[in-house]
């Protein structure tokens, strides 16, 4: 039973100087929802994109059931949630092939995964690709969030020139495209990220001043939240109060990590104030930026490059002090293999956090990772051999009642990666006849007896 002493809309905003924060779903919403017939659960999506290609031995799932039975080394961490998870294996991008345009197979493959479309081949301002899936959604889905989507990364994006074979930098910049001829910049700053979503940001010089005088942005409504707490019923104060816990820890470490870049003596080159020194840090403060966003309905989609093609990160806290790259070009050695593997299996880790961390989190009657899809992958499948055939994807999550997991889908090496999205589009009410070279939707659909 829902017993609560008011009732609000649900796009319901705190307002403090400078400052406008967007609430999570509360009790005292449902009323409002429920008269506008507005109590039907709302879909989110996540595209997180893994550079470089896997070791497919390690992430393909053993045995010819078509039921998830067990899941392979790669994907063990996601466990837990074996029941939400479709591994779908066969899909290809062939428009990442040459087709006549020379080497850039890295380029090709990170611009590709999301539109389908082969990219014009260019090192100047002239680029061009499709528009992408999460676009097409969120034009759709996010019409009544204050952000249409997301759009963050993990490496700097201000790469320009030539950076693979005659492809422009752009495309290593973005997997997020607006119109064929629009990408998206991917924001790397977590403190850029947060005012984005949280505060009317303001200029850079704005932002930096902001950064400097540590302001809080949950101090500047601190009197709208005290008000507001007065008039909701227990549970909702309960969750309002975990909420803004939540965003005052995602505040304090992106503080820890700006007090780092400033007292730091080691000469580093010049990177957006706010991102933490550590790549696990760093991704983990993204996660929960995006995990906050779809919480608070502040956008329904977001994009995720977690590295770009060609990355030479190296992880030295998983025993791999190779750069990754040169690691993903194994010639199938077996110590090669296995560390690219484990690279493989942390990125899984991270999205394994988020799964837990949405799924803990309360939306309607059920909680987020009920209603979510996310979408991680890569556009390469067997990077030593440049190949965008067969790659490596897992669907995690409920798609708001419209997937069952649990299942391993095959599909022939032919099939369009497109024929997918397609398919999450059409989960989402937003049906698409022909995208990228896509053939039609991929059935998700249980078998007789799975």
């Amino acid at each position: 039973m829902f017993i609560t002493k008011m009732a609000l809309p649900r796009r319901t905003f705190l307002k403090g100087m400078g400052a406008s924060l967007a609430l999570p779903l509360l009790d005292a919403m449902v009323p409002a929802m429920r008269a506008a017939g507005a109590n039907k659960p709302v879909p989110r999506l996540g595209f997180i994109y893994t550079p470089n290609g896997a070791t497919m031995a390690s992430w393909t799932p053993a045995g010819e059931s078509t039921k998830l039975d067990v899941l392979s080394p790669t994907l063990s961490p996601l466990e837990r949630f074996k029941d939400q998870i479709i591994v779908p294996t066969g899909l290809s991008q062939r428009q990442a092939e040459s087709w006549g345009d020379g080497n850039g197979e890295h380029s090709r493959g990170q611009t590709v995964w999301l539109c389908g479309v082969h990219p014009k081949r260019t090192e100047g301002a002239d680029v061009q690709a499709g528009i992408t899936v999460d676009q097409i959604a969120a034009q759709a889905i996010g019409k009544d969030t204050p952000l249409l989507s997301l759009e963050m990364a993990l490496e700097q994006n201000y790469l320009v020139g030539n950076c693979d074979n005659g492809y422009s930098c752009v495309y290593w910049n973005t997997i997020s495209w607006r119109t064929p001829t629009t990408p998206l910049p991917m924001e790397v700053n977590p403190r850029v990220v947060f005012e984005r979503l949280f505060g009317d940001g303001g200029s850079p010089e704005q932002r930096l001043r902001q950064v400097r005088e540590d302001k809080s942005i949950l101090d500047s409504v601190r009197d709208s939240v005290a008000a507001l707490q007065g008039r909701l019923g227990a549970s909702d104060k309960v969750r309002v109060a975990e909420y803004l816990d939540s965003m005052r820890e995602i505040e304090r470490r992106i503080q820890i990590a700006e007090k780092q870049s400033g007292e730091s003596v080691v000469q580093l080159p010049d990177r957006p104030v706010g991102a933490p020194e550590q790549y696990d840090d760093h991704a983990k403060l993204m996660f929960d930026l995006a995990a906050v966003a779809f919480q608070a309905d502040i956008t329904r989609v977001f994009t995720l490059l977690l590295g770009r093609e060609q990355t030479n990160r190296p992880y030295p806290w998983l025993g791999v002090p190779e750069a990754h790259h040169a690691i993903s070009h194994h010639q199938n050695d077996a110590a090669r293999l296995a560390k690219a593997a484990k690279i493989n299996t942390y990125h899984i880790d991270l999205l394994a956090r988020f799964a837990d961390k949405l799924k803990s989190t309360p939306d309607g009657d059920g909680n987020l990772l009920d209603h979510a899809m996310l979408l991680q992958g890569s556009g390469l499948s067997n990077s030593d051999q440049h190949s965008h055939i067969d790659l490596p994807l897992v669907l995690v999550g409920g798609g708001a009642g419209t997937v069952n997991g649990g299942r391993h889908l095959r599909f022939a090496k032919d099939t369009p990666m497109n024929n997918l999205h397609l398919a999450m589009l059409d989960k989402i009410g937003v049906p698409v006849e022909k995208f990228g070279d896509g053939t039609g939707r991929l059935n998700l659909e249980p078998l007789s007896g799975v």
